[in-house]
């Protein structure tokens, strides 16, 4: 149920002056120390934007997924890391459990995740597996009440703070995503560990390691779903992570835009603004198109999806638009800046290679044109 239109646009506004009073003074600091300060998490938990997918029963604020979107947008123009924070408790970290939980699972964990308490991953990507989900090796095996569960996932976003990992494994010998089940696995199961944070081209303050499971004995209670639903849930947790993060994709193309029409104002040559010169007008055009078209997109399918319908294709276009917009809008950026945009002063260089990443996690742009091509012929047109 969406909230009363005052207190989202309170909300909406709170997360507006959080983002620019707070975290946009961070960024070089962030990117420095490749971490978020204890404080600002400190913040968000207050804020509530750990909770912000969670029904209110659970502590959370209980969003709409086009609320969510608009959200997402505000928090999309800082840096990405700092929405990273607290993403996976929002999105893919979380989102399983809400999908396929039982009233005991939810009401374990829902509450504690909503509070940012603990922190959650989604453990799906292999060093062998990636846009092949269905593929996955790592195997759990049944031991009267428990699961063994072997494997390593990599490339796991907030694994080194994380308290609860959401995992793929597989319990069956079917091929493909039939044989593929889901798992709550706590962070202090005996034979659990995490490596070390892989050092990334860009969106550092947001980490990312492999998640090394031996032997480890995971609670038969402890699984979402039954037996080879792990990647039908896996599917429904990642369109939904899809929408969010083509927010967020919104959110820094306007970000980008909004700076490069400050600089472009005031920078002179040739006797006058550069924001005079008609080329730097075609490209500031064609950004903000494209952002609007993008931002379109999102906020027409979140509205769909809130109505019930089938948005997979849909999810898929916003995604796959968006975040290639995004890259083609931080492009167009650092020429309009020129050198001052290839240094780290003014941080256009930081969100180009930021925005990078959109294009690859949560489903490659190539996997989003499968999806959508296959959606297209199966709806026929």
């Amino acid at each position: 149920m969406a909230l009363d239109p005052e207190v989202f646009d309170a909300l909406l506004e709170t997360v507006r002056r959080f983002v620019a009073d707070r975290l946009r003074p961070l960024e070089a600091e962030v990117e420095a120390a490749d971490a978020i300060p204890d404080a600002v998490v400190a913040e968000m938990r207050a804020l509530g934007l750990f909770g912000l997918s969670i029904a209110q029963e659970f502590g959370g604020l209980g969003l709409t997924m086009l609320e969510e979107c608009r959200v997402a947008i505000e928090l999309g123009r800082t840096t990405p890391a700092f929405r990273s924070t607290f993403g996976t408790n929002v999105g893919i970290g979380s989102q399983g459990l809400v999908i396929a939980g039982t009233a005991a699972q939810k009401a374990q964990w829902l509450p504690r995740i909503a509070s940012g308490e603990i922190v959650t991953s989604f453990a799906l990507t292999e060093p062998d597996v990636g846009s092949d989900s269905g593929a996955v090796k790592t195997r759990a095996v049944r031991d009267g009440e428990v699961y063994r569960l072997s494997g390593t996932k990599r490339y796991i976003t907030n694994a080194d703070k994380a308290d609860l990992f959401t995992v793929m494994a597989r319990t069956g010998d079917e091929p493909g995503g039939r044989g593929v089940s889901a798992f709550l696995v706590p962070r202090d199961l005996p034979g659990l560990s995490v490596g070390a944070p892989e050092k990334k081209m860009g969106q550092r303050g947001a980490r990312v390691a492999d998640l090394i499971l031996d032997d480890v004995p995971v609670p038969a209670a402890n699984r979402l779903g039954a037996e080879g639903e792990g990647f039908r849930i896996a599917m429904q947790v990642l369109d939904r992570g899809r929408l969010h993060i083509a927010a967020v994709c919104v959110g820094v193309a306007e970000r980008l835009i909004a700076d490069c029409v400050a600089y472009a104002t005031g920078r002179t040559q040739f006797g006058k603004p550069i924001a005079e010169h008609q080329l730097i007008q075609a490209m500031l055009a064609d950004s903000k198109t494209e952002a609007l078209a993008a931002r379109a997109l999102v906020l027409e399918t979140a509205g769909a999806k809130d109505a019930g319908g089938n948005t997979t294709m849909e999810a898929a276009a916003a995604k796959y638009f968006a975040s290639e917009m995004v890259g083609r809008v931080a492009d167009r950026a650092v020429q309009i800046f020129g050198g001052a945009g290839y240094i780290a002063d003014y941080g256009i260089e930081r969100l180009y290679r930021d925005v990078r990443l959109f294009r690859i996690y949560e489903g490659t742009s190539q996997i989003q044109q499968l999806i959508i091509a296959r959606e297209t012929l199966k709806r026929g047109g």
